[in-house]
């Protein structure tokens, strides 16, 4: 199996997607890795608030940073995205999503994810699980 370049706050933060979307890795732990993104004017929903899709893909991204996947070469892939929407996010705001590292096997790895502004309430939480592609 081919394993994958090892990722560092630099790269992640280099990927186009996330680039597109102003979303910067701030943070890579040895469980569990942080990233963040300000909401503008381009991440509106019809109604003005951030997009549900941004916050899906903030949780998503940062489930793949902590030090044992990613960062450590490990290729992988998301099975499942379980996310709970607490309460909106706005123009100003700024979101930081923090994955935790709870498992991880020969083939699957599960994370719980954690999304909150600028005032530390939570806008989001939920969890993650990773198939593990090559190692």
């Amino acid at each position: 199996m081919n394993s994958l370049k090892p990722a560092t706050i630099e790269s992640a933060s280099a990927i186009p997607m996330l680039q597109t979307l102003d979303i910067r890795c701030t943070e890579i732990g040895d469980s569990y890795a942080i990233m963040q993104v300000t909401v503008s004017d381009k991440h509106r929903n019809y109604i003005g608030g951030a997009h549900g899709g941004l916050i899906a893909t903030l949780a998503d991204t940062v489930s793949f940073f902590p030090r044992p996947l990613f960062p450590s070469g490990l290729a992988c892939t998301t099975t499942n995205l379980n996310l709970n929407y607490i309460r909106p996010a706005v123009v100003g705001d700024v979101l930081t999503a923090r994955s935790d590292l709870i498992h991880l096997g020969r083939r699957m790895a599960s994370l719980k994810i954690t999304i909150t502004n600028h005032h530390d309430r939570l806008v989001a939480h939920g969890t993650s699980t990773l198939l593990i592609t090559a190692q």
